[in-house]
């Protein structure tokens, strides 16, 4: 991953810590690091299409209504399995940055538009053990560079988000 980014002339800052497996597990380190933290969600609809929905950490992901929002089948969470055959990363290790394994383009990668507010974001590198800081922009450009399309959507109401 770092090869990658670093022949796309994109420089980022990583930190290592204790293996961290929910958003839960990743408060203190969000208060350390400036930025959005990303939570991240793999799913599969029930007509067999994959998704990979980059999430602002405190974004109520309202799934039926996603669903809805993106004309999907209804959504359950990819099995470990299919998880690692699809994107290479193990569950609580799910990020961003895995998309550069899909080249099949299998993902349909959309992202929380309130992550989009941010100039800096904290995404895993592909193991739940470090957390490294890409510029918005630079995160976009390394997930396009693989081929994917994003589709940037509001994944919570008004009301569902927390004050500022």
């Amino acid at each position: 991953m770092f090869e990658r980014l670093a022949e796309l002339g994109i420089e980022t800052v990583t930190v290592e810590h204790r293996p961290l497996f929910t958003v839960a597990d990743s408060a203190d380190l969000e208060r350390e690091l400036p930025g959005a933290h990303t939570k991240n969600l793999f799913l599969k609809d029930d007509k067999g299409a994959l998704f990979l929905v980059v999430a602002q950490s405190t974004t109520k992901v309202d799934l039926k209504r996603l669903s809805r929002q993106l004309g999907a089948g209804r959504f359950s969470f990819g099995k470990p399995e299919l998880l690692l055959e699809v994107l290479g990363v193990t569950p609580g290790s799910v990020t961003a940055f895995a998309v550069m394994n899909d080249d099949a383009l299998r993902v349909r990668v959309v992202i929380d538009a309130a992550l989009m507010a941010h100039d800096t974001i904290n995404c895993h590198p592909l193991e739940n053990t470090a957390t490294t800081s890409i510029a918005r922009e630079d995160l976009l450009r390394f997930m396009r560079a693989g081929g994917h399309q994003l589709t940037i959507e509001t994944l919570s109401r008004v009301e569902d988000r927390p004050p500022p």
